[in-house]
């Protein structure tokens, strides 16, 4: 059996964190299956899966509830990411929001603190409020969420904006806008690319007929053609969903899948790249 080995990405301040980490959005919000959520969120940690992404506007906080009963005890063990709301993106309002966060957390700092999208709020004040939190010890690193190329050139030309981290955005088999313009210029510059909905938030991509016939190839699901085809990218990390530890203990299998020339044919022809620029997809 192939060996699993967990490659990691680095972000611009030299931190390495794992490629394939874990995503909480739909998360949380029923306590029937809040064992079971915690149990994949923690078989995550287990498999070296340690980045844990949220946000505050994840079921109005119950999906960073989640992730403080999952992760209270194995603190070290996990990167937390979470985000901030853009309405919440003020200097005073983001302290508050972050305060917010780390009690629902259950921690005192969170390991890379995120922007969830541009909004009305001048980014010199946002920054400004990232900058106080690092200085407070209350967040590690900080970075954007569904930024195109010119938010990040709006982002870096004010003061500390250059401190930014990473740039989560959608990016799956579907959604391959980024690679025309803001993915090459990331991996030439940074910030690092944080893939979310890897599958397609309908499982869209699961559902295709040719991601199907490159899984069978290969004896794998179509789960880790999709993960697998997100990685191949240098400098990307993805943070797939998974309310089972069965689900979680899939993802991970992706590890060991090895698509080929042939295998990435038929998934371009299915979904062809970007021939031009295209406006910033965002779920």
């Amino acid at each position: 059996m192939r060996t699993l080995t967990m490659p990691t990405v680095e972000l611009p301040a030299g931190q390495q964190i794992p490629a394939l980490g874990q995503g909480t959005w739909g998360l949380g919000e029923d306590p029937a299956y809040h064992d079971e959520e915690v149990a994949a969120l923690r078989t995550g940690l287990d498999l070296e899966m340690t980045v844990v992404d949220t946000a505050e506007m994840y079921g109005d906080g119950a999906a960073e509830q989640l992730v403080g009963d999952a992760v209270f005890d194995r603190r070290d063990d996990a990167f937390i990411v979470t985000k901030v709301l853009p309405s919440h993106a003020g200097r005073p309002d983001t302290l508050r929001a972050c305060e917010a966060s780390l009690h629902r957390l259950r921690t005192d700092y969170i390991d890379l603190y995120l922007l969830h999208w541009p909004g009305p709020v001048p980014l010199d004040e946002t920054v400004d409020a990232f900058t106080v939190l690092q200085d407070q010890g209350k967040i590690r690193f900080w970075g954007v969420s569904n930024f195109d190329g010119v938010d990040l050139m709006e982002l870096t030309a004010v003061q500390d904006g250059g401190a930014v981290q990473t740039d989560q955005v959608l990016y799956n088999l579907v959604h391959r806008g980024i690679e025309w313009d803001l993915l090459p210029a990331c991996q030439r510059d940074g910030p690092l690319i944080m893939a979310y909905s890897p599958f397609d938030h309908r499982g869209t991509v699961l559902r295709h007929p040719a991601v199907a016939a490159v899984a069978d190839r290969h004896g794998v699901t179509p789960a880790q053609v999709a993960i697998t085809w997100v990685l191949r990218q240098d400098g990307v990390t993805t943070i797939p969903k998974a309310s089972t530890p069965e689900h979680t203990r899939e993802n991970h299998g992706a590890l060991a899948v090895r698509l080929d020339l042939e295998d990435y044919a038929v998934l371009d022809r299915a979904f062809p790249p970007p021939d031009g620029p295209r406006p910033l997809e965002m779920i």
